[in-house]
């Protein structure tokens, strides 16, 4: 018999592994003792530091906040081998993303995005460096440029109100048989935005496809989408790698992203197919309306720069990162505008007695509208305020820095935790409550939330800030105002809704947002509103 089958002698392995590493991470450390660094927390563990304080059930922004309460707004953790520094003050936020934010501009690198993201070439989790900086400047200028996102005012505005057409004919249908008129508005939303991201990315793909199809390629973002959070022990302790072949996660990494690279290529093959039969490639003026025809103008010419990566692996893992992340941040969003809304009856009447008396009961909300419409506009940062879609940050410094005159050597892990600097009581009055009026005067009215402003931080902060923010805006702002213009909402039984939030990177509601839906408008406007594309 195999003696490494026996219990004793793989524990045994186990253990000595652990005190050598733990030893030796000891003697690394032990050569920073004299420097200036902070205070670590209390609790760490040999080797895996406070990584099962951090592994749930709590979500990270809930336990690190916890911990913020017991030792103050910066600390240091221990995350396996490395330090972390973790900050949950509007000052140090400030620290790190405007007076380091090239030390901090850096990504963790995780099994998950090495085998489903092309191996970092999706730029949102590359290493800061000319590729990076080449692919964010594509990506602001031409794909989420004000032009480009105007561009797609049309077509956004008509998958909104194709929505609330079948949303009203369901009602109808639930009333004519007496079924029950209870829908999951999270999982609408979450259908919703993968909509939205696929046709703003690939174009009119779907319109190929039947209901089979599209189920498809739905769960497979969805999935992909999943397993973006998924951490092995390898990211953790790199020493330990070979435990992940025994969790089967790397094969589950390689499946999924095959599934959705398959799914890219397709579109891409398409794109490919009628360009060449256009017999002409767009012209540099022109604009086209998806993010995948305007990354075929591009992608040769970065290939050529960083020959790393072939054109269609810019071109698929580019398009990739718009996708992801923009699906569960727009659904994050808006499963929470409308939860604290419904905890908060006043403010949800307030906002319907803004649309109309500007929009009125004769025709549907249009993206012209929003800008009248200041108390919807202020819901939403309110909304981000209180449960920021991404309620931590997590970078890594790329080069040694000094924090709030504190040492920070190279390879610490980042925790910017907005959820709790959003709710600190020295910056805020009245943290904990849900007061949109806030945003209406004084000091915070002209406040944005695109990382320039280090007390209100939802979507990062400096060079590295999520770069589709106006997007995201423009649509969930839209989204709320239509949904609250044409229908009335409230809990199946009156009762309040469950504000937990679930474990994972983004803020995602622990329990589905269940809502009875009453029409508040004419059934001829449901008929002749906007038609998708």
């Amino acid at each position: 018999m195999d003696l490494l089958q026996w219990p004793w002698i793989q524990a045994l392995i186990a253990l000595s592994t652990i005190i050598i590493c733990y030893c030796f991470h000891s003697l690394i450390t032990g050569k920073h003792a004299q420097q200036n660094l902070l205070p670590e927390a209390g609790g760490g563990w040999p080797l895996f530091g406070h990584l099962f304080m951090l592994s749930g059930p709590d979500p990270l922004h809930i336990s690190l906040s916890n911990m913020a309460d017991k030792h103050g707004p910066l600390f240091t953790i221990r995350v396996g081998p490395r330090r972390g520094l973790v900050v949950n003050s509007w000052e140090g936020a400030k620290e790190c993303y405007k007076t380091n934010d090239v030390a901090f501009s850096t990504r963790p690198r995780t099994a998950a995005i090495a085998h489903m993201g092309y191996n970092f070439a999706m730029f949102g989790f590359s290493n800061y460096g000319p590729y990076w900086r080449e692919m964010r400047k594509i990506s602001t200028l031409r794909l989420l440029s004000n032009r480009k996102i105007t561009a797609l005012g049309p077509m956004i505005q008509a998958r909104i109100q194709a929505l609330m057409r079948s949303m009203n004919e369901d009602y109808w249908r639930r009333v004519g048989t007496r079924q029950a008129t209870v829908v999951d508005l999270s999982k609408i939303f979450g259908d919703l935005t993968i909509g939205l991201m696929v046709r703003t990315v690939a174009g009119n793909v779907e319109k190929e496809m039947d209901l089979e199809q599209g189920e498809k390629w739905r769960q497979a973002v969805r999935e992909f989408i999943r397993m973006m959070n998924v951490f092995t022990v390898s990211d953790v302790v790199p020493s330990l790698k070979w435990l992940d072949s025994l969790t089967g996660a790397h094969e589950a990494f390689r499946r999924t992203g095959k599934n959705l690279d398959a799914m890219l290529q397709a579109w891409l093959d398409e794109h490919k197919k009628l360009m060449k039969e256009s017999g002409t490639e767009m012209e540099e003026e022109e604009e086209e309306d998806d993010f995948m025809s305007e990354m075929l103008n591009v992608a040769d010419g970065v290939s050529q720069e960083f020959p790393v990566f072939d054109a269609d692996t810019i071109n698929k893992a580019t398009c990739q990162t718009m996708m992801v992340g923009g699906v569960d941040t727009m659904t994050v969003t808006l499963t929470w505008a409308i939860s604290l809304l419904l905890n908060n009856r006043g403010a949800m009447i307030r906002v319907q007695e803004e649309l109309d008396r500007h929009v009125g009961r004769e025709r549907v909300v249009q993206e012209s509208d929003m800008e009248n419409l200041v108390y919807t506009q202020a819901v939403m940062k309110e909304t981000l305020r209180l449960q920021p879609p991404l309620p931590v940050n997590v970078r890594e410094a790329g080069e040694d820095c000094v924090v709030t005159g504190h040492h920070i050597p190279a390879g610490t892990r980042l925790f910017v935790n907005a959820w709790k600097i959003q709710r600190d009581p020295r910056v805020w009055d009245n943290p904990l409550e849900f007061r949109p009026e806030r945003f209406l005067t004084g000091r915070w009215q002209e406040v944005d939330v695109a990382g320039l402003h280090y007390e209100l931080l939802p979507f990062g902060g400096g060079r590295r800030a999520c770069p589709g923010i106006y997007l995201a805006l423009r649509t969930t702002q839209l989204v709320l105002a239509t949904i609250l213009h044409e229908f009335e909402l409230e809990t199946p039984s009156g009762e309040a809704v469950d504000m937990t939030g679930s474990f994972g990177t983004t803020n995602m509601k622990a329990t589905p947002l269940e809502v009875c839906l009453r029409p508040r408008l004419s059934p001829q406007l449901y008929r002749d509103g906007s038609n998708a594309d």
